[in-house]
């Protein structure tokens, strides 16, 4: 299945396919309803995606005409080394493909993105209780065991 799957940069006429999956991952980690990003966040990142200008960046998996997957991600400078590093902040792929190679091809993808652009290391998070996709995770990447703190600095 995994050689079914095209992965390619979102273009501006994606939005409307783009849009169910970023729901649906927002839905997962429980931002929906009344915890929902609001609307001006939600085409604010899009907007980002589509900026060349903008380190974030949007890579839509696609099978047989349809968009089953996402992985967005952010280049930044860091303290450790000179050339910047690599943030996959988001990557999801829709229920019905979880399995079929959909993260897996994202992942390599976004390594490549990312070689390509002179990283020399790529890192991401996810919730220790994602069982799921670290089953994956544990097969392309190293765990490194860091604890992930947080604090919002919005008022609510």
């Amino acid at each position: 299945m995994q050689s079914d799957i095209l992965v390619r940069d979102a273009m501006a006429d994606d939005y409307d396919k783009w849009r169910p999956l970023w729901d649906q991952y927002n839905a997962f980690y429980g931002r929906s309803g009344d915890t929902a990003l609001s609307e001006q966040i939600v085409q604010s990142t899009w907007s980002r995606f589509l900026d060349p200008d903008e380190p974030v960046h949007c890579l839509l998996a696609e099978c047989d005409g349809e968009i089953v997957g996402l992985a967005h991600f952010v280049f930044h400078r860091n303290t450790i080394t000179i050339e910047n590093t690599c943030y996959l902040q988001d990557l999801f792929s829709t229920p019905v493909m979880r399995g079929k190679g959909v993260g897996r091809k994202l992942i390599l993808s976004f390594y490549d993105r990312a070689q390509q652009a002179g990283t020399v290391g790529v890192y991401w998070h996810t919730q220790s209780t994602n069982h799921t996709a670290m089953r994956l995770y544990d097969q392309v990447a190293t765990n490194t065991e860091f604890v992930v703190y947080r604090q919002s600095l919005r008022n609510t």
